[in-house]
């Protein structure tokens, strides 16, 4: 079946549940159809270890019956299962607890665009053979192996996906549209016995023309590797600690976490009492933008049929806006952001996008050498997050800093501070990378604890 062809067959299926809803006695409903195809393919040492290929259309339905909501999937579209879909959500909406919050949006809240066009969400090209992949991961493979110092590749591997999504709703919604992925990743370890070292180079794309070549990204992952021979714990004590642009975005996606309509309904949030606060530097801002094209991140219009638009998240470093849902808006008597998304078995919840971080003026080997001695974390594994007050406390492995210069691996060690207080102090770095849903260059957190040796 054509791309072309399915998504029809999506719009029809959605159409198909929501009359089966209304003949069931549902007052309002909306439904998600989702078609997937994945293929990966795993090599270790040049020969094919692992392949898998997926395929399968998943469909949800959501009814409302009063205020009473209740949420059905399945994967057969055959009509008897359909009508027995509505039948039962509608049975199970009877019995639910009334909330007067849920509903479907307001016609005039509905999304002008109903579909991806001008995004690039989708490689329209043939897709890619399980011998190309292989010949992918195997060339990536080769790469790594030829770094001195590389002991063995633990894994080279090399995927696609293609997915279509359609969302239609009884407050008049209907539209699709199209995305797909290509991805090529190395994983490679250094030394024997207790003395390995492991480290890795991964590449996601939308366009298959778009990803590095299996060469670089095989040398990167070797590099990586050979880096880390002879690691050691560091000192304990408090110093200054540079995260690498490879986990710097895990910090700020602890304040979008923060910041997110059902962690503030709950009241469980560290930032619940911080809008119009200052939670960055002055100078930094923290752009949310869903419709940046050829981006992982990007989305047509959100899962309740909202048109998609950009805003700052936050302004010279003050909180602008929480990250809402219809349901969350409603609970806190503020308008949705826009920001739905959903799978097939359950309700919309608030999720971002794509978001950008002011970056700085020097490069991250400025910052390594502002920072005299300190820790660069490249890895980081484990995590104590405390939802409520912010404390944090990680497992982290890098490079020790000496007066402002690199001069030998670590691991096992933990960084801690107040997320609260950290992001305050973050100074970023320049090397962010375009292409990714969350651009954050590396930051220098100034004043973290280390426990070490």
């Amino acid at each position: 079946m054509s791309d072309t062809a399915l998504t029809a067959t999506l719009d029809s299926v959605t159409r198909d549940l929501l009359a089966a809803a209304r003949a069931a006695g549902a007052d309002a409903a909306d439904a998600v159809a989702i078609e997937e195809r994945a293929l990966s393919v795993d090599i270790r040492k040049g020969a094919l270890e692992h392949a898998e290929r997926a395929e399968g259309l998943d469909i949800g339905l959501r009814v409302f019956v009063g205020q009473r909501q209740a949420c059905i999937s399945s994967s057969d579209t055959r009509p008897e299962t359909l009508q027995a879909m509505a039948a039962r959500a509608v049975a199970m909406a009877r019995e639910a607890p009334e909330d007067q919050h849920a509903g479907l949006a307001d016609p005039q809240q509905l999304a002008a665009r109903r579909d991806a066009e001008g995004l690039e969400l989708f490689d329209p090209g043939d897709e890619l053979s399980p011998e190309v992949l292989a010949e992918h991961a195997r060339r990536a493979e080769a790469a790594a192996l030829e770094v001195p110092g590389v002991a063995q590749v633990q894994a080279a591997s090399a995927a696609q996906t293609r997915q279509s999504i359609w969302l239609a709703a009884s407050n008049g919604f209907s539209g699709g549209y199209m995305r797909s992925g290509h991805h090529l990743s190395c994983v490679a370890i250094s030394g024997e016995g207790t003395g390995m070292e492991r480290d890795y180079a991964a590449e996601g794309r939308i366009f298959a023309a778009d990803l590095p070549s299996p060469e670089e990204i095989g040398a990167l992952a070797g590099a990586r590797t050979a880096s880390r021979q002879g690691a050691r714990r560091p000192k304990t004590g408090t110093y200054p600690v540079l995260f690498d642009e490879r986990i710097a975005a895990s910090l700020i996606g602890h304040l979008l976490s923060a910041i997110n309509g059902a962690a503030i309904v709950r009241g469980s949030s560290w930032l619940r009492d911080a809008m119009g606060t200052q939670v960055l530097p002055r100078g930094l801002s923290l752009h949310e933008n869903p419709l940046r094209p050829r981006s992982s991140g990007s989305r047509p219009f959100d899962a309740e049929g909202l048109g998609s638009y950009a805003r700052d998240l936050v302004s010279d470093g003050v909180l602008q806006g929480w990250v809402l849902d219809l349901s969350s808006a409603r609970k806190l008597g503020l308008a949705s952001t826009a920001s739905a998304s959903r799978g097939t078995s359950g309700p919309p919840q608030p999720s971002i996008s794509n978001v950008a971080l002011t970056q700085g003026p020097h490069s991250r080997d400025a910052l390594i050498a502002q920072m005299g001695t300190g820790l660069l974390v490249t890895s980081m594994i484990g995590s104590t997050i405390n939802p409520t007050t912010g404390d944090y406390s990680r497992g982290a492995s890098g490079f020790w800093v000496e007066n402002g210069e690199m001069t030998y691996p670590v691991n096992e060690c933990t960084i801690a501070g107040n997320l609260r207080e950290m992001l305050l102090r973050i100074i970023p770095a320049n090397d962010a990378r375009p292409h990714l849903s969350r651009v954050v260059p590396s930051l220098l957190v100034e004043g973290m604890i280390l426990a070490g040796e």
